[in-house]
């Protein structure tokens, strides 16, 4: 797993006010760390860095270590708000983790084997992704950072599940533990979509064939 650490200071200037007030002036983004049976801490986290490591998809899902003022704390993102069309952050929430207890994130799931696959290869189907992260719940410790699924002999007509992704050893799926039922369709492989006119020629051509 990737190593993250980023710089924060206390805040001591609060409010919507104080807080455009510190985007204002471009060193600094809003947050607050919580969790951990400690009282919630209003930050500022330094800006370069922040936005540096949210180009990396793994950071979303990654133990940070967080040095507010001089003092290091292992945290999770919980919560990373956006400006609505500038290309900015405006504010982000970071989670405590106890090494004993356990986290549910989400974790990016990696589809490999797609040019491999069978389905699209030797059968000309199409190769449908339906999704692109799974909640899973484990201790800190075991927290992958991503997930992955091989889809190489996926053929047409069938479907591959949340049940058939390895998960590392003591992680569960947050939605398999409610029950088979929950057992979503994450890949599947389909025949392309025909038009109707596109088949009457098609069968057009194989009666003049005969």
């Amino acid at each position: 797993m990737k190593l993250f650490k980023l710089n924060a200071e206390v805040r001591e200037d609060l409010g919507k006010g104080a807080s455009r007030r510190l985007r204002r002036t471009n060193d600094f983004v809003p947050g607050i760390v919580y969790g951990a049976d400690k009282a919630p801490t209003p930050i500022m986290v330094d800006k370069p860095s922040l936005y540096k490591a949210v180009d990396d998809e793994a950071f979303y899902s990654s133990i940070i270590t967080l040095n507010v003022a001089g003092k290091a704390e292992k945290v999770v993102i919980r919560d990373l708000q956006r400006h609505p069309f500038k290309p900015l952050l405006t504010h982000i929430d970071f989670l405590r983790i106890n090494p004993t207890h356990k986290l549910t994130m989400n974790v990016p799931l990696h589809i490999t084997g797609q040019e491999a696959c069978v389905g699209v290869k030797d059968q000309d189907g199409v190769l449908h992704i339906l999704a692109t992260d799974v909640e899973i719940s484990c201790l800190p410790e075991a927290l992958p950072e991503y997930l992955e699924l091989d889809v190489s002999k996926l053929e047409v007509g069938h479907t591959l599940h949340l049940s058939d992704i390895a998960l590392p050893e003591g992680a569960e799926s947050v939605a398999l533990s409610h029950g088979a039922d929950h057992d979503t369709a994450v890949v599947n492989v389909t025949r392309p979509n025909i038009s109707a006119d596109a088949e009457d020629a098609a069968e057009g051509e194989e009666a003049a064939a005969e």
